[in-house]
């Protein structure tokens, strides 16, 4: 059996389980593979390492790896955008395939290394990049290539996913919970990619590129976290029949796309309104398979590593192959790629989730209505709750119609400036996933 020989950089969560799984499962992996997956150089600063490295070349010199000349496959694992993206391009310039679990790289310099890719003839591969071991990539390349696709929707945070469960199913206030989740390994010591949503922008850059055929537009996308949600909004959400959840959404809008990452309401019979704690799920809608749903672990070493593996073993059963008999990098043939332009917030059609603490006298109702009429926006569902002892104003909730955002800011504007409102008004986007 003919061996392919690969080189780690990285020796973290992901780079010691990924040689811990091949380890665990070499003769499995050989056998639907054809050839033997050997490891024969790690490249790591840092001696971090949960792995047996027994026999296998180790070097500090993280470029030397994509310099040997007797590894195949290249494993970039360090993370980042600097260094990663040197590393990457030495090893594509010296005719090395790539894999990589780096959605920071893949979807702020993915346009410039996938060209460097195909004019060398070789594959970079990220199936870890989106959503950990649910092998979402392949799905939408390769399993739903018939299908002309309208949307996708994911919940690809897994932070951020926990961090809402946690509210809404024990009433706790986000900072609280954030800590928790930091305690646990879920956040970072710097949490801001996670609940700012720059993470699950980096994922929802990469598969909008893949769903349309358009180069990645990172840059394009609207971004929204979830610091501002309040266990109240999540009460009443439910009390409205949803659930709040942080997404990533994408849909083609006749010669546009959407690129949008927040917080919105989902009803709760829709089965991703159902995800909790740290577990990713992507929902995909095909013109011909219609909506179908790809669930597992968003992170964590093994399951990460998994992804990654997976990759490993598409390129060795290729290697033979030219260019033109393996998965182009972005689902389509690079000749046929398409510029879509992105459709700014303002031109969005969504529904929306309105939050009004407002005096508590007659006529308030009508007034906000008249704010809302004069946009052309109607009220689907009103909860209005009483003041609090000894207070004056009252929470007023309303689910709108759906509307352009530029139509609801103009709405808002109005409402806030009437005098029997105080403070900003909550809004929350609604999707129906229909």
């Amino acid at each position: 059996m003919n061996s392919v020989n690969i080189g780690i950089c990285g020796l973290g969560t992901v780079g010691s389980g990924t040689i811990n799984v091949l380890s665990r499962n070499l003769k499995e992996i050989s056998a639907r593979v054809g050839r033997e997956i050997v490891v024969c150089q790690v490249g790591a600063r840092r001696d971090n390492a949960d792995c047996d490295l027994t026999g296998i070349d180790i070097s500090r010199d993280i470029f030397s790896v994509a310099d040997n000349p007797d590894v195949d496959i290249l494993v970039e694992l360090i993370g980042g955008t600097t260094v990663a993206r040197d590393l990457v391009l030495r090893a594509i310039a010296n005719g090395k395939h790539v894999v990589t679990a780096n959605k920071a790289l893949i979807a702020e310099s993915g346009n410039e290394i996938f060209a460097a890719a195909v004019e060398k003839g070789v594959t970079v591969a990220f199936e870890a990049a989106v959503a950990g071991g649910i092998p979402i990539v392949k799905a939408i390349r390769e399993g739903l290539i018939a299908n002309d696709i309208e949307w996708i929707v994911g919940i690809i945070n897994g932070t951020s996913n926990f961090i809402l469960t946690e509210i809404r199913d024990k009433n706790r206030e986000f900072m609280d919970v954030l800590q928790e989740a930091q305690k646990l390994g879920y956040a970072e010591a710097d949490p801001t990619f996670d609940v700012e949503g720059i993470d699950a922008a980096h994922k929802l850059a990469i598969l909008a590129s893949l769903a349309f055929g358009c180069p990645l537009q990172f840059d394009k996308i609207f971004t929204e976290g979830i610091a501002k949600i309040e266990p109240q909004d999540v009460v009443y959400a439910e009390q409205l029949g949803y659930r709040i959840k942080h997404l990533g959404v994408t849909r083609k809008r006749n010669d546009a796309i959407e690129l949008r990452v927040h917080p919105a309401l989902i009803p709760e019979k829709r089965l991703i309104a159902n995800v909790d704690g740290v577990m990713n799920a992507v929902l995909v809608k095909g013109n011909a398979v219609g909506p179908s749903m790809y669930y597992g672990s968003g992170a964590g070493a093994e399951a990460t590593a998994s992804a990654v593996i997976a990759d490993i073993c598409d390129i060795a059963r290729t290697l033979g192959a030219g260019p033109e008999q393996r998965t182009p990098h972005y689902g389509f043939q690079s000749d046929q790629l398409r510029q879509i332009n992105v459709l700014p917030i303002s031109e969005i059609e969504t529904a929306s989730y309105m939050r009004i603490t407002a005096l508590d006298v007659p006529g308030v109702l009508t007034q906000i209505t008249k704010a809302l009429s004069e946009e052309n926006i109607s009220i689907e569902a009103v909860i209005q709750k009483e003041p609090a002892a000894g207070k004056d104003h009252a929470q007023l909730i309303l689910l709108t119609n759906s509307t352009l955002e530029k139509y609801l800011d103009k709405a808002v504007e109005k409402i806030q400036a009437l005098e029997v409102i105080a403070g900003d008004v909550v809004r929350i986007r609604v999707e129906s996933l229909i």
